[in-house]
Order: structure tokens, then sequence, then C-alpha cells
């Protein structure tokens, strides 16, 4: 059995398997190295991005099968550093907008890097079509998928939100929150739902265990599955494979996760509307 995080940030029951055997424990592995050296997050986040910069690089040699190889190990250095940055934040109580947003912007660019390395060796007009249509349909679903996942964890703990959150700081910032938590407008009714719960604790981990099911499958959006994918498509000698699969693939389970998600908390509420009784006493249909 792999072991639940620490600082309880994450639930297993949504991770996929390489992030419980591989990413996580490595990460935690190396937190105390970074804790005794005084490593902020800040500086974990811009490592990780120079990891993805250098598996890009070795991503323009795709057709030698060796340096696609060692594409995928640094862009597993750079999962693990993706993982790192946010166990030290939390470690060390600087978790803040901007660096949320640092490591969000690290992320996106990683892919960005290995997309143009990938368009530049086709170098078709073609080729950059799709290129850029797979990382502007990359950039949505995993921000998406973001506000889906953190959504959970809060409400498994049975904290819901009063309002939809009005996003502060910079630009950027606000521009990057409001994309993460613009399903928040949509997902109101369920938040009055638990907030006027009479046991929102109990209501949480009713709502988890019938979350779990649209969230392990939205997992597939998460960046270890396009880490491998891309391996897989440039070992198979074909990059536009991964894009294609990024297009619509993964647009298709974004897609279905947030309708099957939003199904959920129908019910919730359409229960609580039509059964008004305590959370621990509600059943579903």
């Amino acid at each position: 059995m792999t072991v639940a995080p620490p600082d309880g940030s994450r639930d297993r029951r949504i991770e996929i398997p390489s992030n419980l055997w591989l990413i996580h424990p490595a990460g935690r592995a190396l937190l105390p190295l970074a804790l005794a050296r005084g490593i902020s997050a800040n500086s974990v986040s811009i490592a990780g991005l120079c990891l993805g910069g250098a598996a890009a690089l070795a991503y323009t040699q795709w057709g030698n099968w060796a340096l696609a190889l060692v594409g995928l190990v640094l862009s597993m250095g750079w999962l693990i550093a993706d993982g790192l940055d946010g166990m030290v934040a939390r470690a060390t109580k600087t978790a803040s907008p901007l660096g949320r947003m640092l490591d969000g912007l690290c992320d996106h660019g990683v892919f960005a890097l290995i997309y143009t390395s990938l368009a530049i060796t086709i170098d078709t007009p073609e080729g950059w079509i799709i290129a850029f249509a797979a990382g502007g349909a990359h950039a949505v679903q995993s921000n998406m998928y973001e506000g889906e996942r953190s959504r959970f964890h809060r409400r498994i703990k049975g904290v819901a939100l009063e309002a939809p959150p009005v996003p502060t700081g910079n630009a950027l910032v606000r521009f990057y929150d409001g994309v993460a938590s613009s399903i928040d407008r949509i997902a109101m009714p369920f938040e009055r739902t638990l907030g006027q719960s009479s046991d929102p604790v109990a209501l949480g981990a009713l709502y988890g265990a019938r979350a779990v099911a649209p969230l392990r499958f939205m997992a597939l959006l998460t960046a270890n599955v396009r880490v491998w994918a891309i391996f897989v498509a440039c070992f198979a000698g074909n990059p536009r494979i991964f894009w294609w699969f990024e297009i619509v693939a993964l647009t298709l389970v974004a897609i279905v996760g947030l309708v099957w998600h939003r199904r959920v908390e129908r019910a919730f509420v359409r229960t609580s509307a039509t059964r008004p009784k305590t959370a621990s006493r509600m059943h579903l249909s």
C-alpha cells in the first residue's frame, strides 16, 4: 500500500499509479534535503523548468530512440520537481497566488518548449498548426482539471464556497486563477447545498465517494500521461500522434469528466431539495 501524503494535501483515491508509486515518493524523499538547504518552492519550480527545457532539447532528436528516452527521463525529473515545489511551499508555509501562478506557468512552459521542439523538427505549416492547437487544448484542459481537483479536495473536508472567488493580484495572476475557478460559478448549487447542510463533513464524505470516479477518469489529463504519450509517439516515429491525442482524446476526456462531475453534484442537489434530511441520512438513487 502506498503512503498518503503527510500534509493531507492529496486524496490518493484520485491519483494515478505513476504519482502514487514514483513521482510523489521521490518528491517526499527529496523534501528533507530541500528544506535543509533552504531551497524555496519557486526555485524548485524554476529547476523543473530547466529539466523540462533539457527534455525539449533531447526531443529535437526524437528520431534517435536513445535521445527520446533521455527526453522521457528528463521529463520525469521535471514531474518530480513539479510535485516537490508544492511540498516545499506547504512545509515552509510559503504558498501564495504568485507561487501558484509560477508553478502553473512553468508547467505550461515545459510543454510549450517540447511542443515547439517537435514542431521545429517537422517544420511544415500543418505541423505548426497542429502543435499550436494541441498547446491551446492542453492549456485549457490542464487549468480546468486543476480547478476540479482543488474543488474535490476542499469539498471532502466539508468546506463550501459562499460565493465564486474573485481573482486578485496582477493581471496575469487574475487571468490564471479566473480560468482555473471558472467552473465554480456553475457548481454553486452544490456549494450552497454543502454549506447549508447540518453536517457538511458527512455530506462531503458522501460527495467524495461519488466524485472519485469522474475525478479518477479526469486524471488522464495529468502531465504524467502526456509525458508518456509524447515518448510513445516519438518512439513510434510520428509526433503528430501525440498532438492528435491531445486535441481529440484528451479533449473528450475533459468534456466527459466535467459533465460527469456536474451530474454527481446535481444528484446531491436534487436529493437535498426533495428530502431535506441531515447529510448523514441522505441516500442517492
